[in-house]
């Protein structure tokens, strides 16, 4: 009679059809390993705390303009969220704020944000913070506060047409050290300023217009409130 042997792996080495654990995986993965999803955050759903917010939840109020008129105050950023859903948000400038106190030197995060549609609305808000994150979120929470309407038209004597391209006629505002003057232009010239501050004339919705900046221009700060202060006479002097 003839005997069999079956041959064992030696050296701890598997053989062909020996069983495999821990989930291995042939390109070395783990085999409880997957590809996590990423959660989009959810929206909040905006409750009213104040009564201008449950007129304007209501339907009480149905444009920003009528909150003017009223001379009623914004306190909340639903409000303007509501009634503009179309508003873009953008980092105009962050900075970093250091400071020695007796415990040391702190450090903290500045941020500007401006929000607007594009279509006669602007806001410029700030934020401070010790997370950048944060002061993001606070800058735009205080853009949205800031929003106001802006009139425009075509003021310029050269193209004299009925759309609304630039400014109706020339306004001039400061904010701090600077003092920025817009002037209307012609169909088709475009925007003739500088890089952020034609940024900020682009979401307010202006598509012609000539500007003059004195003062210390790259101060984001005192340039945001010399544009917002320009454009918020067109609607009062408007």
């Amino acid at each position: 009679m003839s005997q069999t042997t079956e041959s064992k792996p030696q050296g701890g080495q598997k053989g062909k059809g020996a069983p495999t654990y821990g989930g291995g995986r042939p390109d070395g993965a783990k085999g409880g390993d997957r590809p996590r999803r990423r959660r989009e955050p959810e929206e909040e759903v905006w409750v009213p705390k104040t009564i201008l917010g449950q007129k304007v939840a209501s339907g009480e109020i149905s444009s920003l303009e009528e909150i003017i008129e009223l001379g009623l105050r914004i306190q909340e950023a639903g409000i303007i969220k509501k009634l503009l859903p179309d508003l873009k948000s953008e980092v105009v400038d962050v900075g970093i704020i250091q400071k020695m106190t007796s415990n040391g030197q702190s450090t903290r995060f500045k941020a500007i944000v401006a929000t607007g549609n594009e279509n006669g609305y602007l806001g410029i808000g700030q934020g401070k913070s010790k997370q950048m994150r944060i002061a993001i979120e606070k800058a735009t929470n205080a853009a949205y506060l800031n929003v106001n309407p802006i009139k425009m038209g075509c003021g310029s004597w050269e193209c004299r047409c009925d759309q609304k391209h630039s400014v109706p006629f020339k306004v001039k505002g400061k904010g701090g050290s600077v003092t920025i003057e817009i002037i209307p232009a012609p169909r088709g010239l475009g925007l003739v300023a500088g890089g952020k501050i034609k940024r900020l004339l682009e979401l307010a919705g202006l598509k012609d217009a000539w500007t003059t900046a004195k003062g210390s221009t790259p101060t984001m700060n005192s340039t945001s409130k010399a544009i917002l202060d320009c454009l918020r006479q067109t609607f009062s002097q408007g």
